[in-house]
């Protein structure tokens, strides 16, 4: 640990020096300014500084200090010793106050607190930091215009208070954009409380969400506070809120309206200050349509929506992710992979995956547990895919193939033909169709509407 001593006394400089050499890397100056150059140049753990030094305000010196290293902890010493003289050092930035003479045992138990309190600032500066960067957009892989829309829109909603709703299937990452929007954001120093409404039965979502008093129902022996007290100026993240049953959906709405929450047997109601962001992979629209879903409460969440692509629409992100998930099953299994056989990554290329991106996880995962490898130390996949055939896309040779046949032919009519073909094999369901093709089902109607307006009667 380096200290650096600023004391107008010679003596007093070259006391401490000796006295604390044995046990800290220390160097000393009576000069003030040349303390100040020092930790320009060279970085110290800790300030041993006196309140008077010659003609200067140690007091001057310490805000000086805060805004060369703001790290370095600060110890002041004085033979003036006063209430006020100290209160006024604590309050711009020093850890702690001594009295001259100071007393040995004293400035060491002091220094040694300081230190441990310096390290324990790191590593919380550390863990925030690992967060914010596990979370912000780096920890979202993708570069295809899917997802680079989606990372537009996380950086215009990340500093605003409005309602988010963020839709996707299962799998897409849903939650992961949710923490990007908060640890990105302003509120990224303050909590971010998860609610799974469809994993809280129904008879304790209330509690869950809104809390109680001691006594508000029978087993209820303490007084606690609900999720969205406990998210109080951060964000409260509402997960799978197309399960939340009705009788709560007006409880919900009530708070969203009235930025308020009364907790269970409570006769006033807290005054909230956090921002709502909900996800689910159900269609809510069609929720309201069939009556399971508030029309009041989807226009309340959806002020700003959010919709995660599957990965089948994404394709070319699939080299990222499949290394992204290589390097880190790497390191949690302590393994050295480094990738698929060339005939698993044509099956990973064309494979649908179903489970989205959760599932092609799964799959790297499973196969560098098992590691199987061929003559060239390429890991191949895990047998439960490679006994049977990715589903729906072609082959990669076979498109080459047809590549090849269809070489000259104008892109639209090549198009139109692939369309029609695939909603042949879909039996004409659109929603397959579109799936299978990669394209929105609104892209694929009005796709078929030109078709059928220039003539084609077998739509």
């Amino acid at each position: 640990m380096k200290v650096l001593i600023i004391d107008d006394e010679q003596a007093i400089c070259s006391s401490l020096k000796f006295a604390l050499e044995d046990e800290f890397d220390v160097q000393t100056t009576t000069d003030p300014y040349k303390g100040l150059a020092c930790l320009k140049e060279q970085e110290f753990d800790l300030c041993l500084l006196d309140l008077k030094i010659g003609a200067v305000n140690g007091l001057d010196i310490l805000e000086e200090i805060k805004v060369i290293q703001p790290s370095t902890i600060v110890v002041m010493m004085t033979a003036y010793g006063s209430i006020s003289s100290s209160v006024e050092a604590i309050k711009k930035g020093a850890y702690s106050y001594l009295t001259k003479p100071l007393h040995m045992e004293e400035l060491f138990s002091t220094m040694r607190q300081a230190l441990k309190f310096q390290q324990l600032n790191k590593k919380v500066e550390y863990l925030s930091q690992e967060l914010e960067k596990r979370y912000a957009y780096e920890g979202i892989i993708g570069n295809s215009p899917a997802m680079k829309h989606v990372f537009e829109l996380i950086d215009k909603v990340k500093d605003i208070d409005s309602n988010i709703l963020v839709t996707g299937e299962s799998g897409t990452g849903k939650e992961l954009v949710v923490r990007a929007i908060h640890y990105s954001g302003k509120r990224r120093r303050e909590h971010i409380e998860v609610v799974n409404c469809s994993a809280i039965p129904e008879n304790l979502l209330e509690s869950e969400l809104f809390g109680h008093e001691k006594g508000a129902f029978t087993g209820a022996m303490f007084k606690r506070e609900g999720k969205f007290q406990l998210a109080q100026n951060g964000t409260i993240f509402l997960d799978e809120i197309g399960e939340m049953p009705l009788s709560l959906q007006a409880k919900l709405l009530r708070v969203i309206q009235q930025r308020e929450v009364t907790p269970l047997g409570a006769q006033k109601p807290v005054k909230l200050d956090v921002r709502i962001i909900a996800a689910t992979n159900r269609d809510l629209k069609k929720a309201v349509e069939e009556g399971i879903f508030r029309e009041d409460l989807y226009y309340r969440l959806n002020v700003l929506e959010i919709t995660l692509p599957p990965l089948r629409e994404r394709r070319q992100d699939l080299p990222l992710l499949i290394n992204h998930f290589i390097d880190e099953f790497n390191k949690e299994l302590n393994k050295r992979i480094i990738g698929f056989s060339e005939e698993a990554l044509k099956w990973l290329l064309n494979y649908d995956y179903p489970g989205n991106i959760r599932e092609l996880a799964n799959i790297v995962e499973s196969a560098m547990i098992v590691e199987r490898v061929d003559q060239h130390g390429l890991m191949d996949l895990p047998r439960r895919y490679t006994e049977k055939p990715a589903q729906q896309g072609a082959s990669v040779d076979t498109i080459e193939a047809a590549a090849e046949v269809l070489a000259g032919v104008p892109l639209k009519e090549i198009e139109e033909k692939v369309i029609l073909a695939t909603l042949k094999k879909n039996g004409n369901h659109r929603k397959k169709t579109a799936e299978m093709l990669g394209i929105s089902e609104r892209g694929l109607r009005e796709k078929l509407k030109n078709y059928k307006e220039s003539g084609k009667t077998f739509l």
